[in-house]
């Protein structure tokens, strides 16, 4: 048998394989990834039933920052849709359209991720003192044996993709939900009115400045007023002088 013939014949036989492999592999595939938002539904389901608000949280978004995102049919609910793409080639072109919407509760989309086509959904219920958000993507791969092995990729890759989507909506919406510090501002005292401070009134030129005021920049220095004159210190009293001579005699008559 020639080499070429066996070849041939190689390749076949590992082709019957491959097919007979993938006829025992499901022919639809689910991959869900979920997440717990401490928020209550009705605040989580606006980011979801709104696709205008998709790009906020979209991995696809989040991975390429250039990514070309246009909308279509109403907002919000059944009927809205969004189409992105992007020049990188794991991302591509997509889109995503709301078929059925229950108010806080469940969304249906039909989606199509870089040419896989699928359906898709959200699913939002109470979980403690939150909430749990599924996401799901399914795909049918009917008898094709090649989109059967195309299949067993997906949770490798949508999965990776959906947990960093619900990551992202997570810190979306509590960041949205965390109250702002309000600055406060010391109240007065009751009973104490605070006056503003006055301005000092400026000096005349020439008058006198009072103790321990500043004098104003560029007025004249203030000459102190004169003094009067100081009286004379007083002297000390002199005692009267004594004579020292010896007082005369009378002479007597004769």
């Amino acid at each position: 048998m020639r080499p070429m013939t066996r070849l041939i014949l190689g390749i076949a036989a590992l082709a019957g394989i491959f097919a007979a492999v993938a006829l025992g592999l499901p022919s639809h595939v689910t991959v869900s990834r979920a997440v717990v938002i401490n928020a209550p539904e009705s605040a989580i389901f606006p980011y979801l039933n709104n696709l205008h608000q998709f790009g906020d949280w979209s991995p696809w978004k989040a991975r390429d920052p250039e990514l070309a995102v246009s909308y279509g049919g109403p907002e919000s609910g059944q009927g809205a849709r969004v189409t992105w793409s992007s020049k990188k080639p794991s991302i591509g072109m997509g889109s995503m359209e709301i078929g059925e919407s229950q108010p806080s509760r469940h969304i249906d989309l039909v989606v199509n991720f870089n040419g896989l086509d699928g359906t898709s959904s959200y699913d939002v219920m109470p979980s403690g003192s939150g909430s749990k958000v599924i996401w799901t993507f399914g795909y049918d791969s009917g008898t094709n044996p090649l989109k059967r092995w195309k299949a067993l990729m997906l949770d490798g890759l949508v999965g990776a993709e959906y947990r960093n989507g619900l990551e992202l909506l997570r810190e979306k919406v509590e960041a949205d939900r965390r109250p702002t510090m309000p600055t406060m501002v010391p109240a007065p005292q009751q009973g104490v009115t605070i006056q503003p401070e006055q301005p000092a009134a400026p000096i005349p030129p020439g008058a006198p400045v009072p103790p321990g005021a500043a004098p104003q920049a560029g007025a004249p220095a203030a000459t102190a007023a004169p003094q009067p004159d100081a009286a004379p210190a007083a002297q000390p009293s002199q005692p009267p002088a004594t004579s020292s001579a010896a007082p005369k005699k009378k002479k007597r008559p004769q």
